[in-house]
């Protein structure tokens, strides 16, 4: 029996807790110095936001939370619907690849991908160093399509990278391209 199964990891990151908590505790900072600006009344116990001119320190305060909030709110639905995440699955008993991924809520929520192993053409490795550096995999198909394999986020390992690559290659009885 003959099946590779990897889940990648979507939305639900730590550095994404962290960033949604930081800019939703920012922006309510923000929107709350602007609005005390406005009311005359400190809502903010640890400031004196009430003396700010209403126009145009309150009225920017007031922008910039409201705009943090929305991002934030963006950023926990985004975690909450886990965006990104699923599986890569190789099937080699009945000869099929599937690549299953979540999106928003809507027509495209479950993208799945399905293709038998005789049109995959090759493995595909990119790696690219410098300050933004690509380390993915992609599964190449014989129409020339490149469906990537690997997360979004922090680059992995050179060496997992190409380990992972050759695996793959070698369970798919295809070649490896790019290393």
């Amino acid at each position: 029996m003959l099946v590779r199964q990897d889940s990648i990891q979507g939305s639900r990151r730590i550095s994404n807790y962290c960033w949604a908590s930081l800019i939703l505790i920012g922006g309510l900072g923000f929107f709350l110095a602007g609005l005390s600006s406005y009311l005359g009344k400190n809502l903010l116990p640890f400031t004196s936001a009430s003396q700010l001119l209403f126009i145009p320190q309150g009225v920017i305060m007031t922008f910039y939370g409201t705009t943090a909030l929305l991002l934030s709110i963006f950023l926990w639905f985004t975690i909450f619907w886990d965006v990104g995440g699923g599986y890569n699955k190789f099937d080699v008993d009945s000869g099929l690849v599937t690549v299953f991924r979540l999106g928003f809520p809507g027509k495209n929520r479950f993208i799945c991908l399905k293709y038998p192993i005789q049109e995959v053409k090759s493995i595909k490795v990119v790696i690219q160093d410098g300050l933004t550096p690509k380390r993915e995999i992609y599964l190449r198909t014989k129409d020339n399509r490149e469906i990537p394999l690997t997360r979004v986020g922090e680059p992995l390992l050179l060496s997992d990278v190409e380990n992972q690559a050759t695996e793959l290659a070698r369970l798919l009885g295809v070649v490896l391209e790019g290393l």
